[in-house]
């Protein structure tokens, strides 16, 4: 990779330029996701308004090419942390050329610092370029999370 790289706090006044980025993430990850309401309301105001998450922009020579959403939280059982990537999201333009991945071990790096018990991310099932990554950087599958939206045989 040849590419200048810096991360940069995304601004209150970008809020629309990242919920524009943000959307087409989600879209990719998920053909049929359309905003709604409260994603639309709420999601941005809720990342910048807590202290324990950082939402920054991936730049390259410049030029944005992404973001990346990660932070600290408190372990829901125990006195400890937690470091957590919950986004990160290169235009397909910038992608296959290391952004994702220095990006990544800058942040892994940075969460290091703040001392938790552990750094979790999770991958949307079928990504597998995300999958790889993370696996090359050392992550190793932990859990596999499912999810129920809507009534079904066991609500009935």
């Amino acid at each position: 990779m040849t590419a200048v790289l810096s991360m940069i706090p995304v601004e209150p006044d970008e809020r629309e330029d990242f919920l524009k980025m943000a959307q087409q993430h989600f879209h990719e990850l998920n053909p049929i996701f359309t905003p709604a309401q409260d994603w639309k309301t709420s999601y941005f105001e809720t990342i910048k308004n807590n202290p324990r998450y950082s939402l920054r922009w991936i730049v390259a020579d410049g030029q944005r090419v992404g973001f990346i959403l990660f932070g600290v939280e408190e372990h829901r059982f125990l006195p400890r942390q937690t470091g957590a990537i919950y986004e990160v999201y290169v235009i397909p333009e910038g992608r296959r050329k290391g952004i994702a991945r220095a990006c990544a071990k800058q942040i892994i790096d940075e969460l290091w610092k703040s001392s938790p018990s552990k750094i979790q991310l999770e991958v949307v099932e079928g990504n597998t370029a995300a999958a790889g990554l993370w696996r090359s950087l050392g992550f190793r599958k932990a859990t596999e999370r499912f999810v129920l939206t809507e009534k079904g045989p066991a609500t009935k």
